[in-house]
């Protein structure tokens, strides 16, 4: 019988010899810190979450200067950033760039150092560099999956269904719908919320079901209000900040029969695609090059669809985390 604190969340069975700590290096973003942790909880080993900011000017020059070492952080920071240092770090962000650089050098090459997003430098600096494919960053050192890291699985969507089940009680079909928010290039105002909800209204009448509709915290307060007006009537559910409980986002995904997202979030249509379930988006107008490049790489495998799409309700989901960490798995044993 294998002992349950050497095995990891994925049921491999690294953890014995995978020694030391692995830190998760962010800033306060969560989506910085939703990557870099579901990388890091996918290792085996011990996790140690950091999260860090940078005085100036380093926080200017990230990760381009380096000098001065832990003078980068605020004092009130420097003693989570020091020895015993861990086997790997994983960072992701550019205030986390600098860091993970750094700590190649403090540690003689021994902390392999991971990076998430294209650092806008050589990728050499680090052990290894993870960034999409659409960032069209190419190394001998570069891994490029389709989408963003996320925790997204089989048990995790089990863990949302089991915390909320009365969504499991909503007439089918349950729809998803993932709200972010504008972002250079992309409007998202009163306007694109209008022929949003029209679009989920009409097929909604066509094929009965329930809306389930979430925010961000980046959804403009005119969005929220279309959707409240939208939802009257409507059986499902609207969450649109704190004020509405806890996040149901985890059941949304688990009971969701089908997901529509803004264009807007890599991160959000990289989570949704992982569910399994078809895939919708609504876009007016045209994207920015970088996005467009990653909208259409879902396309192409099969996985986003317009919203008017009769697509597939089932689908491959898009899970890479795990893969990527059996690599750095690998490449930790191999050193």
């Amino acid at each position: 019988m294998h002992d349950p604190a050497t095995i990891d969340p994925s049921g491999h069975e690294p953890a014995h010899s995978l020694r030391g700590e692995c830190w998760a290096i962010t800033d306060a973003s969560a989506g910085n810190q939703r990557q870099a942790l579901a990388l890091a909880e996918r290792m085996g080993m011990p996790v140690r979450h950091l999260v860090l900011s940078l005085r100036a000017p380093w926080s200017w020059l990230s990760p381009r200067m380096t000098l001065g070492g832990r003078l980068a952080l605020p004092a009130s920071q420097r003693n989570a950033f020091a020895p015993p240092w861990p086997s790997i770090a994983i960072g992701c962000g550019r205030s986390a760039a600098v860091l993970t650089r750094m700590l190649r050098t403090l540690t003689d090459g021994y902390c392999h150092t991971v990076q998430i997003l294209d650092p806008r430098i050589d990728p050499e600096h680090w052990t290894t560099v993870i960034a999409p494919r659409h960032d069209g960053l190419i190394g001998a050192n570069v891994l490029n999956p389709l989408g963003s890291l996320n925790p997204i699985d089989d048990a995790w969507l089990a863990d949302g269904r089991e915390a909320s089940p009365a969504l499991g009680d909503l007439p089918r079909p349950r729809v998803g719908v993932l709200l972010g928010g504008p972002r250079t290039g992309i409007r998202m105002d009163a306007d694109y919320a209008q022929h949003l909800a029209q679009h989920l209204i009409a097929r909604q009448r066509r094929e009965g079901g329930s809306l389930l509709v979430l925010t961000s915290r980046r959804t403009p307060d005119a969005v929220k209000d279309v959707m409240r007006k939208t939802m009257h009537g409507i059986p499902g559910l609207l969450w649109t900040g704190p004020d509405d409980g806890n996040n149901p986002y985890p059941a949304v995904l688990g009971w969701a029969d089908r997901l529509v997202v803004t264009p807007d979030s890599v991160n959000m249509l990289s989570e949704a695609c992982a569910v399994g379930c078809a895939v919708h988006t609504f876009v007016l107008g045209e994207l920015p090059a970088k996005l467009a490049r990653f909208h259409s790489s879902l396309r192409e495998a099969g996985l986003l669809h317009d919203i008017d799409d009769n697509a597939p309700a089932k689908q491959t989901p898009l899970r890479e985390t795990e893969a990527i960490a059996e690599t750095l798995r690998k490449r930790l044993l191999a050193a």
